[in-house]
């Protein structure tokens, strides 16, 4: 059910479209009497207007069209030029039809232009073939994108929408009161505070989803704003994060325990930088002066030291030491936070920023950057490459049918494909019955159109403007079957003035419109007819593979005798998997669940395998001890990953369907032995908060895929948020 705004922007839509379709029109069939002219203006408008899915404001879509020009003309060309055989048409089709839908990985905008532009080639490479008529071709549809956008900027245009920086300032200002006590927020105020940063409920112009360092930047703060909080979520549920604020004012825990000095020295500067972070993210420019949150952090371990290593009676308690564990790994996520908003605002080259390996975007170059997001996704993995395989074949496919078979008006066949495909079989199947039913009734109602009103044009342009204002509002209003017929009706009195018509122009109508649903139905069915939902379960489990050696890698860093001497493990290939996973979590989620609903918490994956990417970085970062280790304590850690690293490939065997092997090593990590060393607790707390992640998981994981047959599921519900630094959805 669509709500009031979103009736009101297709009202307004239609009136844009048609008022731009018509402006163009008519001029040039009745004025100039050249119906190229015409033709390619009416078809611009309702390329880029109607067919696409442009998100943004007003001003937002009119650049995009803008932009989008030059490509439509290069299109147009290309067209022109391959109209001379069937061959080459089709291998044009192939190349531009996969270009086009693969510019996804680029963002919401190129996304959403794509349909539009693959209608100018499509519109083009259908004979005749007449390469002198290409520049009134060009000239029709600059005319026709350049009063759209016009109509944009000054027809009732669509207002901005609420930023993501707006929403990011809010979510860290949250964040920053939390910390400091100003605030007492249930665990659910805040998971709820984090929500709001999901790219589901960010309009899709503004998501930061672009392959440049700014977008990049803003992504990972608004992942790592997610995660702070949720630990504070997590702490306030525990009672952990009241003890830890009265702990840092010097107040004293409600247990006795005494204040706590180190967690006083790193607690404010915590809350004042998620102030500052705030401010700056409102008023749009990093704030001045070095980053200092790395200077904090390892003051603070080694105050820790002094602490444990002091006299007797100085040592703090073990909850207070695991308080303070708490309080790192916040501040590890501020760090984090603060260093990724300053290249969202920034945008420019940075030097290297620790870690790494999870700030490697800040080195590259804008072409470089392209380049990595192209590669990263030229994989049968990458569900934006499987949809554009898909896309390509099938419009290739109906281009060899059309022009083999020499179909009357059979561009119709091509639009049919690209606007009835689905990223399921079971998604294009509903579409497609509901679209023939629809072409149906409006090729009947045409026929009776043409029949009536005969070869009388004036009564066609009469009827045309206003047909368009309904078509285009009610059939996004009543759904596709409406739509479809509507169109039917539009372009049989739009044909009916270029040249003379009769009853067959709509039974060529249906004729080209059932070939290319069955055509897309035949590719949909052949081509990942699943969709996301094997591939979900398949990057799923591939991350979690990853994530094994990564924990076992991480402790033996830290236990390695002497310290030091272990090299840490690889982080990379696990953050390409991750980024696959999010791909392909993005699109199960946009797919309608199926009459199985799956109940695998897959964000909670996605959350854990960041929280394992983020302690292989942090902790031999801050917590590489300058003495080895206890022996005992050494060997229980290094069990404890290994039970752990036994759990993900565990669940990745239960992702695929796979029975694995029974394993009895289910308990908690064991509680460090020895003096309580700042290393052991923070190694402690981390691998216990995985032991609970990983077992809630494996508690949903059962009901969905236990006993399965490998690659069969069905479709289910979450949200995802894609980005350099991990999930945050």
């Amino acid at each position: 059910m669509k709500t009031g705004a979103e009736r009101t922007e297709i009202l307004h839509r239609s009136l844009r479209v048609s008022l731009a379709a018509t402006a163009g029109f008519y001029p040039f069939l009745y004025g100039l009497h050249d119906p190229v002219l015409a033709l390619y203006a009416l078809f611009a408008p309702i390329a880029l207007g109607l067919l696409s899915s442009i998100p943004g404001s007003g001003r937002q879509r009119a650049e995009v069209m803008l932009k989008a020009l030059p490509v439509g003309l290069v299109l147009v060309a290309l067209g022109t030029v391959l109209a001379v055989a069937t061959w080459a048409a089709v291998l044009g089709m192939l190349v531009v039809g996969f270009l086009l839908a693969f510019g996804a990985i680029g963002g919401p905008r190129p996304a959403g232009a794509a349909p539009g532009l693959q209608l100018f080639y499509i519109l083009a490479c259908f004979p005749p073939y007449e390469p002198e008529t290409l520049w009134l071709r060009l000239a029709g549809l600059t005319y026709g994108v350049v009063v759209l956008a016009l109509c944009e900027l000054f027809l009732l245009p669509q207002p901005p929408g609420t930023t993501y920086r707006a929403t990011l300032a809010e979510a860290v200002a949250t964040a920053g009161d939390t910390i400091a006590g100003r605030v007492s927020l249930s665990a659910e105020a805040l998971r709820a505070a984090g929500s709001k940063l999901r790219l589901s409920r960010i309009p899709p112009a503004e998501r930061p989803a672009g392959p440049g360092r700014a977008a990049r930047g803003l992504s990972q703060a608004g992942s790592a704003a997610r995660r702070l909080l949720e630990q504070l979520a997590h702490q306030t549920e525990t009672g952990e994060l009241h003890r830890l604020v009265s702990d840092g004012t010097g107040a004293g825990g409600p247990g006795g325990d005494r204040g706590d000095t180190a967690s006083g020295s790193l607690l404010p500067q915590v809350a004042s930088l998620c102030d500052e972070t705030a401010a700056a993210l409102r008023a749009g420019r990093p704030a001045p002066g070095p980053q200092r949150m790395d200077e904090a952090i390892d003051a603070f371990q080694q105050m820790r030291v002094r602490q444990v290593t002091g006299p007797v009676a100085e040592v703090p308690p073990v909850p207070v030491l695991r308080r303070q564990a708490a309080l790192l790994a916040v501040a590890e996520s501020v760090r984090i936070l603060e260093i990724s908003v300053r290249v969202g605002l920034d945008g420019r080259r940075t030097p290297p920023i620790e870690p790494r390996e999870l700030f490697w975007y800040t080195e590259a170059s804008t072409p470089q950057l392209w380049l990595r997001r192209v590669t990263g996704n030229m994989t049968l993995r990458s569900v934006q490459f499987q949809n554009a395989v898909r896309i390509a074949l099938a419009l290739a496919a109906a281009r060899f049918v059309a022009g083999s078979l020499d179909l009357t008006h059979g561009f119709w066949v091509l639009l049919a494909v690209l606007t009835l495909s689905r990223t399921t079989f079971g998604q294009t199947w509903a579409a497609i019955r509901k679209a023939v039913a629809g072409n149906l009734v409006g090729a009947v109602a045409a026929g009776a159109l043409l029949i009536g009103l005969g070869q009388h044009t004036e009564a066609y342009a009469a009827i045309l403007a206003p047909g368009m204002l309904i078509a285009f509002a009610l059939g996004p209003l009543l759904g596709i079957a409406w739509a479809q017929g509507l169109f039917t009706l539009v372009v049989a009195t739009a044909f009916a003035q270029i040249s003379p018509a009769s009853w067959r122009l709509a039974e060529a109508r249906i004729v080209d419109v059932v070939t290319g649903s069955a055509i897309g139905l035949l590719c949909a069915m052949l081509a990942w007819p699943a969709g996301a939902r094997r591939e979900v379960r398949r990057t799923m489990a591939e991350l979690l593979h990853e994530c094994g050696p990564l924990i076992r890698g991480t402790v033996g860093v830290l236990t390695a005798v002497p310290p030091g001497s272990a090299p840490p493990p690889p982080t990379l290939p696990a953050l390409h998997r991750l980024r696959l996973a999010e791909s392909a979590y993005d699109q199960f989620r946009s797919e309608p669940a199926g009459s199985t609903p799956v109940h695998a918490d897959w964000h909670g994956v996605l959350i854990a395998a960041n929280q394992i990417l983020l302690g292989a970085q942090w902790l031999p970062r801050f917590d590489l001890p300058s003495d080895s280790l206890p022996p005992e304590a050494a060997d229980r850690a290094r069990a404890g990953a290994r039970a752990l690293a036994r759990t993900t490939d565990r669940l990745a065997a239960l992702c695929t369907g796979e029975r694995p092997p029974p394993d009895g090593t289910r308990t908690a990590p064991s509680p460090p032995a020895g003096p309580p060393l700042p290393a052991l607790v923070d190694l402690d707390v981390w691998l216990r908060s995985l032991h609970a992640q990983l077992t809630r998981i494996e508690a949903e994981l059962p009901d969905a895929v236990g006993g399965a047959a490998p690659g069969t599921t069905a479709a289910g519900a979450a949200d995802s948020v894609s980005g350099p630094g991990g999930p945050g959805r």
